[in-house]
């Protein structure tokens, strides 16, 4: 069998674009290893239309909801994505082909790399307050990081925690002034600025990180948990044999339509050129609907 469209990824871009092509009648199929992508991590989300707060998972099942019994979705780690006569993709469970390809698949965690970090990953460090904020409660923890995601993790986390501080190696968080009015109200965060944090401590459980500098007069900060949120990056590790064109940070240079420089294989969401400086939500589930209109255009072009 060989589909019409498959997409790589099942988070707001690939949920988007699988909508729209059940809507032009394309006999597409969906495979993505993380059902919602990074959206479903999301806490709380107040700034997507028709909803005053929801959270990320209950948006991303909103999104499946709509395409079920529609389009073929399967939750499948991909290997290999080559081309032939056609697109073909081998998972570890089996080879699909396609005429058309959208690849969705989004941006993977930034990594601190320090020392400490891998050793105590899921022993006091993570990279999911949503996954993980409950399982400290009453405990001293940490943020890493200035953005939007890492203020949502420290209130999440403030909900729990007994203390939180949010460590930044910049002079000023950067994350929406709504948030960081949240921030500042909270009595329970604690927001460290123009320090990093160098190395993860402890025996079986981390139980604190060493600063760069120090704070309360000293450079040893005693934390139960970590949560790192210093960003993400793209991940295009599967476009590397067709020789899909990056941009200098490793993003895909698309055009207006969501096109690559390889014909039938288009881009959308987090990961392409068009989203790089303001990864949202609406802006992936647009790139999604386009980007499969564009396939649509592509493929009765091409018949």
């Amino acid at each position: 069998m060989i589909y019409d469209l498959i997409i790589i990824g099942a988070g707001p871009a690939g949920l988007s674009a699988a909508i729209y092509a059940s809507r032009y009648n394309l006999n597409a199929l969906v495979i993505g290893d993380e059902p919602g992508g990074m959206a479903a991590e999301a806490y709380k989300i107040e700034n997507y239309p028709g909803f005053k707060s929801v959270s990320g998972m209950e948006l991303m099942n909103k999104f499946k909801d709509q395409i079920k019994g529609l389009v073929d979705i399967k939750q499948e780690k991909i290997i290999e994505l080559k081309k032939e006569n056609n697109f073909v993709i081998t998972t570890k469970r089996g080879v699909y082909k396609s005429k058309a390809v959208i690849i969705a698949s989004g941006t993977k965690r930034r990594k601190l790399n320090i020392k400490g970090e891998k050793e105590f990953l899921g022993r006091g460090v993570s990279y999911c307050a949503t996954c993980d904020a409950a399982f400290f409660r009453d405990k001293v923890v940490g943020v890493v990081g200035g953005n939007d995601a890492a203020a949502m993790s420290a209130l999440l986390l403030a909900e729990y925690a007994r203390k939180v501080f949010i460590i930044y190696r910049k002079e000023k968080i950067r994350a929406e002034p709504l948030r960081v009015s949240q921030l500042e109200k909270n009595k329970k965060i604690t927001i460290i600025n123009n320090t990093n944090v160098i190395a993860v401590n402890g025996d079986k459980m981390m139980s604190s990180v060493t600063l760069d500098k120090e704070f309360s007069k000293s450079k040893e900060l005693a934390l139960n948990g970590l949560f790192i949120e210093i960003g993400s990056v793209p991940s295009t590790i599967l476009t590397k044999k067709l020789g899909i064109k990056l941009d200098e940070e490793g993003y895909i240079t698309v055009d207006s339509v969501q096109k690559t420089n390889i014909e039938g294989f288009y881009a959308a969401g987090d990961i392409t050129t068009n989203s790089n400086k303001f990864r949202q939500i609406i802006t992936a589930a647009s790139e999604g609907a386009v980007s499969a209109h564009s396939v649509y255009e592509f493929l009765k072009n091409k018949n």
